[in-house]
């Protein structure tokens, strides 16, 4: 599995195909906040390539607006990255420096990845865009379910999304990552069955997250005590946090 093979599987039409490279400099203008995210962009990424412009002229799904954000575009990029690249950090600064969403394809030592993440108005500054909520990214791993990872990929395809406006093309990507994410906790693939659920599954999915970190803190935290009065305090909070955890992952 790779870069090439994941763009393929989004079959972006012909006309929608740009294959421009994009400047580090656009980067570290519009989207490293500090000295330390200009040394990442500068260290860690090998090359950045617009793929393609997807709106109304290219595609045929209609422009969205309304109070919180506009959606005149979404862009497909490439980002390859180098083998010390602090990717995570790379990918959001990617997505907050590009006025438009973006639909990402990100590749480190031969792992694709692919990260959505919404765009709003900012409230501070008149014009500019800001991430609405946390990016939305999966990466391949050896150890993912092949029946899932193939379900995926043949979700991916553009002709497979929503079309009634740019909005909800984006959303339907959004959902089909939140459903690869869902199927290591649930064991199966299957896309949200509503909004309201998408909303709940996407929250369940953080919730999750923010617990197995902690769950995982504790644990190591146990294994160094040599007080029984605290192990015991540990176990009690291990015990706590994989309840809640498991209430979580029900919302799934």
């Amino acid at each position: 599995m790779n870069a090439d093979a994941l763009l393929e599987a989004l079959d972006l039409p012909t006309g929608s195909r740009v294959d421009q490279r994009v400047p580090k400099k656009l980067l570290l203008e519009n989207g490293a906040p500090t000295a330390a995210d200009k040394r990442h962009i500068n260290e860690g990424i090998e090359e950045l390539m617009w793929l393609a412009a997807l709106k109304p002229t290219t595609i045929g799904v209609p422009e969205y607006r309304d109070d919180l954000r506009e959606y005149l575009e979404v862009s497909v990029l490439r980002l390859t990255l180098r083998a010390n690249a602090k990717a995570t950090r790379l990918v959001e600064l990617v997505h907050r420096a590009v006025p438009y969403p973006v639909l990402l394809l990100a590749e480190q030592a031969e792992r694709p990845g692919l990260s959505a993440a919404h765009k709003r108005w900012s409230q501070g500054e008149a014009g500019k865009t800001v991430l609405d909520g946390e990016v939305v990214a999966v990466e391949w791993q050896a150890t993912f379910d092949d029946g899932h990872w193939r379900a995926f990929s043949e979700l991916l395809a553009l002709g497979r999304q929503p079309t009634a406006t740019l909005y909800a093309l984006y959303q339907g990507w959004i959902d089909t990552l939140l459903a690869l994410h869902a199927s290591s906790v649930t064991g199966e693939f299957t896309l949200a069955r509503n909004s309201e659920h998408a909303a709940a599954r996407c929250n369940a999915l953080q919730e999750c997250a923010r617990l197995d970190a902690e769950i995982a803190r504790v644990r190591a935290a146990a294994t160094k005590e040599k007080q029984i009065a605290r192990q015991v305090q540990f176990n009690m909070e291990l015990q706590r946090l994989r309840a809640a955890r498991l209430a979580a992952a029900k919302n799934i």
